[in-house]
């Protein structure tokens, strides 16, 4: 159900408790409401989330919608939507705090839940981000693995833009590696995906990445 429908059903709720004394219809709209209410708080923290791209400057609120978000995704019993706040969280604290070491368990704990709702996205996200762990962290050979794993989910989903943004990573973990004919080849491979799926940030990221090669 949309979330609109989900609203018109408590409204319906609300009628048969009071009108027609259905009490036990109260539980099912408070957990619709939670639904909702869990949805919106992940969706505005993402949202807060990508202005930090923009103005460098950590919205206070941010945060706290995540962990709302996971309360009631986990109280629901939703593992795909703890899962997702959960990363979320991560996120934050390694993109935003620039803090692996309080972002890790979460992304953990993300991938985890992942595995067990069987989201293969949700796996490939918490995986690259582990994966970038890895590499600030010096373990060239754990951060290429996490983030070849997450590659491969990527090609079988299909998702060609996430696949191009992994290999920027991939591309910097070869050269440190002294593998340098690799790199470039991954840096040839994600530039033409990248171009194909119009994803200009990231054709920019693997330029870079080709120039330190």
């Amino acid at each position: 159900m949309s979330a609109e429908e989900k609203l018109e059903r408590a409204r319906l709720f609300y009628e048969r408790a009071v009108f027609d004394g259905e009490a036990g219809v109260l539980e099912v709209a408070d957990r619709e409401l939670d639904a909702i209410e869990a949805g919106l708080a992940l969706a505005r923290g993402r949202i807060m989330h990508a202005r930090f791209f923009e103005d460098g400057e950590e919205d206070p609120r941010e945060l706290a919608l995540f962990e709302r978000a996971t309360e009631l995704y986990r109280a629901l019993g939703d593992l795909r939507g703890e899962s997702e706040s959960l990363l979320w969280i991560g996120l934050l604290h390694q993109v935003v705090r620039r803090d692996d070491d309080t972002a890790v368990p979460f992304l953990e704990r993300s991938h985890e839940l992942a595995v067990r709702a069987g989201d293969k996205l949700l796996m490939s996200y918490a995986l690259r981000h582990l994966g970038t762990a890895e590499h600030a962290a010096g373990r060239l050979e754990t951060a290429r693995e996490r983030l070849e794993e997450s590659v491969r989910l990527r090609r079988e989903l299909g998702f060609l833009p996430g696949v191009a943004a992994n290999l920027v990573g991939l591309i910097y973990i070869a050269a440190a590696e002294g593998r340098r004919d690799d790199a470039l080849a991954l840096a040839e491979e994600g530039s033409a995906l990248a171009e194909a799926a119009g994803a200009k940030n990231i054709a920019r990221q693997i330029e870079e990445a080709r120039t330190r090669v």
